[in-house]
């Protein structure tokens, strides 16, 4: 599962590079060695988050074009939501 877990992070970091996103922020919780960054791209938004510098044990999650939050289990599922809410710019 760790194996799975790391590819997905540098599949979502590859295409993240590929399609231009933005590192909007970033917020360590100290006390329990958690980082959660934002990143955006127009009017699409999603959050990594990792602990303690951990790459197996990262989670995303973004927002549908409702609104609802959608945890990532896939790249499909970034990519999906991502075209869905860029197909709504029209």
């Amino acid at each position: 599962m760790d194996n799975i877990r790391k590819s997905l992070h540098a599949k979502v970091h590859t295409w993240m590079d590929a399609i231009g996103f933005s590192l909007n922020a970033s917020q360590t919780n100290f006390k329990n060695k958690v980082t959660t960054n934002h990143y955006f791209f127009e009017t699409f938004n999603f959050y990594e988050k990792s602990k303690g510098g951990d790459l197996s044990k990262v989670k995303f999650l973004c927002f549908d074009m409702y609104g609802e939050k959608m945890s990532v289990k896939s790249l499909l599922d970034l990519q999906t939501a991502f075209f869905e809410n860029i197909s709504q710019l029209k």
